[in-house]
């Protein structure tokens, strides 16, 4: 796998479509040492914005058929992941070129915090209430002492505060910055500074990536991830949260792709 600018070029990766949203046909591990790769090369030094990666899930498979707008800003993504395991499944289905794997960022983060540890990549790490961040951090540390995390930020701030705080995620120019704000809070935020964060090599976009971290909250068992029911999981941990939004688009989810997938 590569990464690089969105462009007039072919993609030159195995890719699946859902509707437009290329979904890259990569494994974990080869998303993991792109990410490291293209953070060392030249290409990187030389970029005029950062790369802007993000996943693809059920949730956001509604969202961007129901909402023009979400589908735009997915739309501007250098690189999307499955992160969610019905895509690959039926990805095998219905796709000349299947999904290999699940790609969740939970399970990325720490593929490329291992790497990035041996090859000097820096992390700034964006997101999540203050107490989850501040856990995060020193959990991911001392799991990777010899990870370089240059900065980090809860992601409680306003639109008055944001110019401030990209300044400074500009300045300190790590290599990547992983943004957990949620979507679309997360992606609207990374389309609205690409620009403005020149001297970042990557902007990953995490969702609730900081929760697990900081083990505020559980990941579901690997064999309900694998089977593609840990929404299930989640949604027995919060109920009153997440009862309907899963009613509501996980069939939604199902229908856009045995409709668009491609």
């Amino acid at each position: 796998m590569r990464l690089r600018p969105k462009s007039g070029a072919v993609n030159p990766n195995p890719v699946a479509f859902v509707g437009n949203l290329p979904i890259d046909a990569v494994g974990l591990e080869e998303t993991a040492q792109a990410f490291i790769d293209y953070c060392r090369s030249a290409e990187r030094a030389s970029a005029a914005r950062p790369i802007f990666s993000t996943s693809l899930n059920g949730q956001v498979v509604s969202l961007c058929a129901s909402d023009g707008d979400v589908a735009r800003l997915f739309g501007n993504a250098d690189s999307i992941n499955a992160d969610g395991q019905p895509l690959v499944v039926l990805s095998r289905l219905l796709c000349r070129n299947p999904l290999p794997a699940r790609v969740a960022t939970s399970d990325l983060f720490p593929a490329a915090a291992r790497l990035a540890a041996q090859a000097g990549v820096t992390f700034y790490m964006l997101g999540g209430a203050e107490a989850v961040n501040r856990a995060a951090v020193e959990r991911t540390l001392a799991a990777y002492p010899r990870l370089r995390i240059v900065g980090r930020r809860n992601g409680y701030f306003t639109r008055e505060e944001e110019l401030a705080i990209v300044s400074e995620i500009a300045d300190l120019a790590p290599d990547i910055l992983w943004v957990a704000l949620g979507a679309p809070l997360e992606q609207q935020f990374t389309v609205r500074n690409l620009e403005a964060l020149r001297g970042v090599g990557v902007v990953k976009t995490s969702g609730g990536l900081f929760d697990f971290l900081a083990l505020a909250k559980p990941r579901a068992p690997r064999w309900m991830q694998q089977l593609g029911f840990e929404w299930l999981f989640r949604m027995l941990l919060e109920p009153r949260r997440l009862f309907t939004r899963y009613l509501v688009t996980n069939p939604h989810a199902l229908y856009v792709l045995a409709r668009e997938m491609r």
